[in-house]
């Protein structure tokens, strides 16, 4: 037997141990709850093939699926049902275990001869450090009424414990059988839960230790289940000083004050194709001249296409990512949940070292979350914070609508997340299209309040002297203001 002091028993899935600070504590009954098809018996194969791994003894009781079958699909799966003691009392337990088969059991047969019985037979008999009871809702059938479910339940829980054993039972909610009540017999539950933006896994109850609240998001795979414990955005190291990071352009630096610093978030927003993605990648080109490493994530345009968009300006991106100072990830949307994204850039921050994370853009990531503008927020939230918590710098682009007229920060609400806003205009003077680019917000330092002509050619990018001759270049038509009109109108502020 384990001893009951062990600091903790894995699941078998590491984003759930995370969730649960290491795992279950061994020796105690924890109940995993959830609708049909949403992965109990999985997760609980997870838990006994983990046991498995470990050297202990596992025992699989199965109260409900045809015996055959639940060993097929477990295989499928990748798990060792060979290692795996079954106690098969299914309705349908004419299949044989170990040459021996059990019978069907009526009511009035259990209430002779309960069929915990059987069950605390099978479990001497084997003497196994985890036991799964799949699904415990099963027994509520077999018995004559609520009271003597609960009596047996309770005792054969409190047997398991006796026995040493860290024991998942699963239930199944349907209206005929609340299991609200079961709850009070548990140490743990685990909930799986299907909701409008996809499956999440939660731990409402927990004793003895603290755990990560909240929905977390978990995938059913081929070889199983995964999770993905929502971002937590931790503790900033107090050792980080601010740096300033150029963009290798020296009048954006200008109106930067000399960058964006180190372990802040920048939006960089304006209509489509005004060069934003541009603009943030060349913040990239100058951090790999310093060998450091970038990761930018594509919600709204496909590898190839950012790619040679960059080649033609004059960026190396193909140096770049053969020399690992770029990785470039693009990312399906609707495919995946926040809680997968926060793990993929956990991963490349965490593992792989990343100095810059780009998020192109705001708008492709929301969708990913298929819920409310205030789920959206958070997660942004989240993903700020744990960024510059981590002393990683943050570049998330997002798109205006307007082409020219009315001017927005940002369209997604965020500023109020950002610790700079550089902002990308078009606009119209005397019939051409131009294009414009300014500072709106500098938390850190000050910033020039001037703006600037914007070029993109093929040599890269060039900014201009400050737009001095032009008035209400916000509003997408400015107009031309003459020289000596600026210069009254500088004489009469000076007075």
């Amino acid at each position: 037997m384990t001893s009951p002091t062990a600091e903790r028993a894995s699941t078998g899935v590491a984003g759930l141990d995370e969730v649960l600070s290491g795992g279950l504590i061994p020796a105690r009954s924890y109940m995993v709850r959830g609708q049909a098809g949403s992965g109990k018996t999985i997760l609980s194969f997870h838990f006994l093939q983990q046991g498995v791994d470990e050297g202990e003894t596992a025992l699989f009781v199965n109260l409900e699926e045809d015996l055959r079958d639940l060993k097929a699909n477990a295989a499928a799966l990748g798990f060792d049902t060979d290692a795996i003691e079954f106690l098969d009392l299914s309705p349908n337990a004419e299949a044989f275990v170990e040459d021996e088969s059990y019978e069907v059991f009526e009511p009035a047969e259990v209430e002779r001869e309960p069929l915990t019985d059987r069950i605390v037979e099978g479990v001497t008999e084997v003497d196994p450090d985890r036991v799964v009871v799949d699904p415990l809702t099963q027994l509520r059938f077999l018995l004559s009424d609520d009271y003597q479910f609960r009596k047996q339940v309770v005792g054969f829980m409190r047997f398991l414990k006796d026995q040493g054993a860290t024991v998942l039972f699963t239930v199944q909610n349907t209206e005929s059988l609340p299991t609200d009540d079961l709850e009070f017999i548990t140490d743990g539950t685990i909930r799986l839960d299907a909701a409008e933006y996809g499956k999440t896994i939660s731990v409402p109850k927990f004793r003895g230790s603290a755990t990560q609240s909240g929905d977390h998001a978990y995938r059913v795979t081929d070889s199983g289940i995964e999770v993905y414990p929502a971002l937590q955005p931790g503790q900033r190291d107090r050792d980080l000083e601010f740096e300033q990071i150029s963009s290798g352009i020296p009048e954006v630096d200008q109106l930067l004050h000399g960058g964006i610093e180190r372990g802040t978030v920048t939006i960089v927003s304006g209509p489509t194709g005004v060069g934003k993605t541009t603009l943030s990648t060349q913040f990239m080109k100058e951090a790999a001249g310093r060998g450091e490493r970038s990761v930018i994530y594509l919600f709204e345009e496909n590898r190839e296409t950012f790619l040679t968009r960059s080649r033609a300006v004059n960026i190396p991106v193909d140096e770049m990512l053969e020399r690992g100072t770029l990785q470039v990830n693009e990312v399906e949307a609707l495919e995946r949940s926040p809680q997968e994204f926060a793990r993929m850039v956990r991963d490349e921050v965490e593992e792989r070292g990343a100095d810059i994370v780009m998020v192109d853009g705001i708008s492709g990531y929301r969708l990913t979350l298929r819920g409310g503008d205030d789920q959206m927020l958070q997660q942004m939230h989240a993903l700020g914070r744990y960024l510059k918590n981590a002393g990683v710098t943050g570049i998330f682009v997002d798109e205006t609508r307007n082409v020219t007229g009315e001017f927005h920060a940002t369209m997604e609400n965020i500023s109020y997340l950002a610790d700079n806003i550089v902002f990308l205009r078009h606009l119209e003077v005397d019939g051409e299209i131009r294009k414009a680019i300014g500072v709106l917000k500098k938390r850190t330092s000050d910033f020039e309040r001037t703006i600037r002509e914007f070029k993109i050619t093929e040599h890269g990018i060039t900014v201009g002297e400050p737009m001095s001759g032009l008035r209400g270049i916000l509003s997408g038509a400015p107009e031309i203001v003459d020289r000596e009109r600026r210069g009254a109108e500088r004489d009469d502020r000076d007075e």
